[in-house]
């Protein structure tokens, strides 16, 4: 039977379908797993849309989700492949009259993530296109009931316009961040006395570079946080300021640097305290350093060296 087309209007209950499958997701993922975001239009609050939840998956390895293609059939999925977009693993469960889509890509395709997540943004944030999105989208769906293909044509217009606009505005460096720090992370055990990696780090410099460490947990406190790691990888490669950084803990959600990484931010340089340091990734917001150093006490010195110099000049 073909698939109805059908348009309803915004369900507040959508977000909390989309939880529920997240976490059955995420337990068959398990630690290939890096993050699951809700896209499509059941994730922009007050967009009319096709009753079906889009979730999209990232992962360290695709080669692993295609070893445990089973465990998704057993939560009704069909696993579908690439399914016309090369790098993806689609999934969906309802067969014509689908209820869920999964669409699974590899950590180091930013540029199809990048893209499904700047979409979501730019209409969660435009009321505009959301009323014209709507529009189009119930004309089609009279228009094409029982032709999905049909339907989809119809609006490939109007989604790559706003996808290009989406994208030519889109700031997507702290998604970029946080899954470059779960690209790394991953507890292992060295030896008796050393573990490594429950925690990660990435940082954003100047130049546009990302870096990344784990923490080195040691007997003798001879260990090392992840931030530390990432400053020393970034130092490393020649650079020396920084622009963000995200804390990775071991459950996924963001973390504050402890004193001694604070400390070691603040020492970096003029400008310091305009670092930017995720405080909520759900919520994309950030605190600056100077926040959390409140009167750092090399602030006079650098005033003081400053001073100096200007009366030097001739």
């Amino acid at each position: 039977m073909p698939q109805h087309v059908t348009i309803s209007d915004y369900d507040p209950q959508w977000p909390q379908q989309y939880q529920r499958e997240k976490e059955a997701l995420a337990a068959r993922l398990g630690d290939n797993c890096m993050a699951l975001y809700h896209i499509g239009s059941t994730s922009v609050p007050g967009l009319a849309a096709k009753p079906i939840i889009d979730i999209m998956g990232v992962v360290k390895r695709l080669e692993e989700v295609d070893a445990i293609r089973a465990r998704f059939g057993e939560r009704g999925y069909e696993y579908l492949g690439e399914w016309g977009i090369a790098g993806r693993r689609y999934l969906r469960k309802g067969g014509d009259q689908r209820t869920h889509q999964v669409h699974i890509f590899q950590g180091d395709d930013w540029h199809n993530i990048g893209r499904h997540l700047a979409f979501r943004d730019y209409m969660r944030a435009h009321e505009g296109e959301r009323r014209a999105y709507a529009q189009l989208k119930r004309a089609l769906a009279e228009r094409f009931s029982y032709d999905i293909e049909g339907y989809c044509a119809g609006k490939e217009e109007f989604v790559k316009a706003v996808e290009q606009r989406a994208l030519a505005q889109y700031d997507g460096a702290w998604h970029r961040l946080y899954l470059a720090a779960r690209g790394v992370q991953g507890a292992r055990r060295l030896s008796p006395w050393v573990e490594a990696g429950a925690v990660a780090a990435a940082l954003l410099t100047r130049r546009g570079n990302i870096y990344t460490g784990v923490c080195v947990d040691t007997a003798c406190s001879l260990g090392m946080c992840a931030e530390r790691n990432a400053i020393a990888n970034m130092i490393t490669h020649g650079e020396s300021r920084i622009e963000r950084l995200a804390v990775v803990m071991p459950n996924g959600q963001e973390g504050m640097p402890c004193g001694a990484c604070r400390e070691l931010m603040a020492q970096m340089g003029e400008g310091a305290g305009s670092i930017e340091i995720l405080s909520d990734y759900e919520a994309q917001k950030a605190v600056r350093l100077e926040a959390l150093l409140p009167r750092w006490w090399g602030e006079a010195r650098q005033a003081a060296e400053k001073n100096q110099g200007e009366c030097r000049r001739p």
